[in-house]
């Protein structure tokens, strides 16, 4: 089926030219493309491309706005675009760096030296292309493709579907390293229509999946169709083409397949060519959504919470990002597993908790260094690594720690608002009279430092008290820490108590302690993992009240319990 945007019908004119964009819409190069991505995001320190990510205020979607938060505290894709696969390497570009051609330009360049690593294997995105294809050069319609990838690879991919066959059905063909800039900017398509000794109008048609194919195409003078191989809902479509003075271009008209596309074309060429028409081939069946991400299901709106007197939060990967020199000090830590006598402590991996953790810990025996995985995707806090490795053993664990803190006096320092808006969060929370604490495994030492030097002028005076890992004889998963804190306010434990942390020993610390937990899923863990790592077993019982996954939907909690449950004084 195939879609209007703006106009009627009428308004469009038969191609002259059709230009198609390559992967995604002719071909399927996705598990490639996605593998080169994990690949380059772990670069981006290094390529100076961290600094240079849009800010999160200017993105067109709040999809978009996830995906830079995630890329810059996580180093790796939103694990909705990866499980979704279907968004293209473009648009990850477009919506992380925005109008920064510069930026955009060097992501592609490591993108390239990336993907070497891993192209080659593509196949037609829709079963029958090349007939439709030949169907067009038929109706004396020409074909060229126009494309971000280097010709280095588009060349090997030509040459390696069915059989080279596809080669002589285009009159052009565009790389992405033989013009200045890359879609969105309208290079490639200007230099194919040039090809053809042509001069950009409606009757030059682009076919593409990705918003920056429309505004390539847009910003060419040429007719733009949207090819929805992705199968995104209407409404979708209407968010991510919003026709507003900051985005304003639309694509003339989408189709969901190149059947569909045919229709359009079809009806736009009247009854020129029957004869021709009459050969089409035979319909292909209609392709399949992709499996949507399974949501967390303790969702805010579906909990029966007491509101809040007292809100105590986590800092690491919380409030706050500090995972650079976190993972670097245990990085630094590991090695000395043996000489610090710890490695005879190491759990049986036979006792771990999930595969995953057995994994950690027989990498660490083995090796005396984080698995490859996890440092890459940046989820796992030091408090979590050390209780995967060692679990009840507390004595290892203050060794462990001990270890990890002189280390970290070599790389701590940096630290930033884990979302942009925490304090202002904060603040309108101490509005509302509700106190405020902060409890962390960090010592004193460091954690002082970071509360003062966030956002320049620190965050002092928004909490009523602290906690940290030094302050008391057992550090989380215990309920020392919590029960401290509570102390320190004379506060009693109970459900009015809230304590938000973004890890499985925060969950822990939480109802060992008697108050509610409230799980800060900043890492957009999906259910099945939540499920795996909170699995509700007599070995490991406690779960979460309730998952957050981002500070809007926190600030919304909040505010939902004060109007549906007015709080009691627990204070003593």
């Amino acid at each position: 089926m195939s879609y209007r945007i703006d106009h009627s019908l009428k308004t469009l004119v038969p191609p002259k030219i059709l230009l198609l964009d390559w992967h995604a819409t002719l071909v399927d190069s996705l598990e490639a493309m996605y593998r080169a991505i994990d690949d380059l995001l772990p670069q981006f320190d290094e390529l100076g491309l961290l600094g240079r990510l849009a800010p999160e205020e200017l993105s067109k979607t709040p999809d978009d706005m996830k995906l830079v938060r995630f890329v810059r505290i996580f180093r790796r894709l939103h694990p909705k675009i990866r499980a979704e696969r279907r968004v293209s390497r473009t648009d990850i570009f477009d919506a992380l760096f925005g109008p920064d051609l510069e930026a955009i330009s060097i992501a592609h360049k490591a993108f390239n030296n990336c993907y070497r690593d891993h192209y080659g294997a593509v196949s037609p995105f829709e079963e029958g292309t090349r007939e439709r294809l030949l169907l067009l050069r038929k109706l004396g319609i020409k074909l060229g493709v126009p494309t971000n990838r280097s010709r280095e690879f588009l060349g090997k991919e030509m040459r390696s579907l069915e059989g080279g066959s596809w080669i002589d059905l285009f009159d052009t063909t565009v790389c992405g390293d033989e013009v200045t800039h890359h879609k969105p900017a309208p290079d490639v398509l200007l230099k194919s229509i040039a090809n053809l000794n042509a001069t950009p109008g409606p009757d030059i048609w682009y076919l593409g999946d990705s918003r920056t194919d429309t505004i390539a195409a847009k910003e060419a003078g040429i007719t733009s169709i949207f090819y929805n191989g992705a199968m995104w809902d209407w409404d979708w479509l209407e968010k991510i083409f919003p026709c507003s003075a900051q985005h304003p271009h639309k694509p003339d008209a989408v189709v969901d397949d190149l059947d569909s596309l045919l229709d359009l074309i079809q009806k736009v060429d009247g009854t020129e060519h029957t004869e021709i028409w009459a050969q089409r081939p035979e319909r292909t069946p209609p392709r399949r959504k992709p499996a949507a991400r399974i949501e967390p299901d303790w969702h805010p709106a579906v909990v029966d919470l007491t509101a809040p007197i007292f809100l105590l939060f986590d800092w690491h990967a919380t409030l706050v990002d500090t995972l650079d020199a976190m993972y670097y000090a245990v990085d630094d830590m590991l090695p000395e597993l043996d000489e610090l006598g710890l490695t005879e402590h190491l759990v049986d991996p036979a006792q771990s908790k999930t595969p995953e953790d057995a994994k950690l810990v027989e990498h660490v025996r083995d090796y005396h260094q984080l698995h490859p995985k996890i440092k890459a995707d940046r989820k796992i806090s030091r408090t979590d690594i050390f209780e995967v490795l060692f679990g009840t053993d507390e004595e290892a664990k203050q060794i462990a720690h001990t270890a990890f803190n002189r280390h970290y006096r070599n790389h701590y320092g940096a630290v930033y608002p884990f979302e942009p808006g925490v304090k202002d969060m904060l603040i309108g929370l101490r509005a509302l009279d509700l106190k405020l604490g902060v409890l962390t495994n960090r010592d004193r030492e460091f954690f002082q430092h970071e509360l003062a030097a966030v956002e320049d002028t620190g965050w002092s005076e928004l909490f009523d008290t602290t906690v940290c890992g030094d302050d008391t004889a057992l550090r989380k998963p215990h309920a020392d820490p919590i029960l401290k804190a509570l102390e320190n306010l004379h506060l009693l434990p109970g459900p009015e108590i809230w304590y938000i942390g973004d890890s499985t020993t925060d969950t822990i610390a939480a109802k060992r302690a008697g108050v509610t937990s409230v799980f800060f899923n900043g890492a957009q863990w999906d259910q099945q993992w939540l499920d795996k790592i909170f699995p509700g077993t007599p070995q490991h019982p406690h779960k979460p009240d309730v998952v957050v996954n981002d500070f809007g939907e926190f600030w919304a909690l909040t505010l939902a319990c004060r109007a549906a449950r007015p709080r009691k004084g627990w204070s003593i």
